[in-house]
């Protein structure tokens, strides 16, 4: 199950994100999102847990906590939409 967590403070990093959510059970992947000009956390990120269980699991107990002074958000993803840019040129 691939979930949506946000609310991030900027100093988190993807192992913050996998030491948070590996107490709920196995994760597979964690990726905090950065801007790709300044290297800087845009505040949320996406964790992969196989196991639905275990991701429902971190929804409920995450939900509304407090990480590092923010209370984040933890949801179900939904799937990507990919936007259409048109035709622009730079």
């Amino acid at each position: 199950m691939n979930l949506y967590v946000s609310n991030l403070m900027s100093s988190l990093r993807d192992e913050d994100l996998f030491d948070i959510f590996s107490a709920f059970g196995r994760v597979e992947s964690c990726k905090v999102i950065v801007d790709r000009y300044t290297g800087v956390s845009r505040g949320f990120g996406f964790v992969e847990m196989p196991e639905r269980q275990e991701a429902l699991d971190a929804i409920r107990e995450l939900e509304g906590r407090d990480i590092e002074g923010r209370q984040i958000s933890v949801s179900e993803a939904k799937p990507r939409v990919d936007r259409d840019r048109g035709d622009r040129r730079y």
